[in-house]
């Protein structure tokens, strides 16, 4: 008797857990997924202005002028998957480039990489 009465009570501890707390988990992590400006911004990941000034952004503080500024994006490159591949892979266009190979070595993910790419591009 004993042991039903603990399983019982073990299944509606689980149960009023996962209703109380499954709406908040699913909703604190809907929360952490970055944007492609997070990513741009990120200094642990994409770190885009540490090289690239993005004169549309005002909170784009302090940035590097090693790389061109995020302007006119659309006009430098008329195909978005070519913006893509550029931050996938830059030493295919350009074998001394200084900007890092983002997807080619796992710095961004396949989504991160398509995030940064949309946000770059709608600049």
């Amino acid at each position: 008797m004993r042991k039903s009465v603990f399983s019982l009570l073990v299944a509606s501890a689980v149960g009023i857990l996962t209703c109380v707390a499954g709406p908040v988990l699913a909703a604190d992590k809907a929360v952490q997924e970055p944007t492609g400006r997070d990513v741009v911004f990120d200094k642990k990941k994409g770190n885009c202005l540490a090289c690239h000034a993005i004169p549309a952004d005002p909170k784009a503080e302090a940035p590097g002028n090693i790389g061109p500024p995020f302007m006119a994006v659309k006009q430098r490159y008329p195909e978005r998957e070519k913006l893509r591949a550029q931050i996938w892979d830059a030493t295919r266009a350009n074998p001394k480039t200084s900007m890092p190979p983002f997807g080619k070595h796992k710095i961004l993910t396949e989504s991160e990489v398509d995030k940064v790419t949309d946000y770059i591009y709608s600049l």
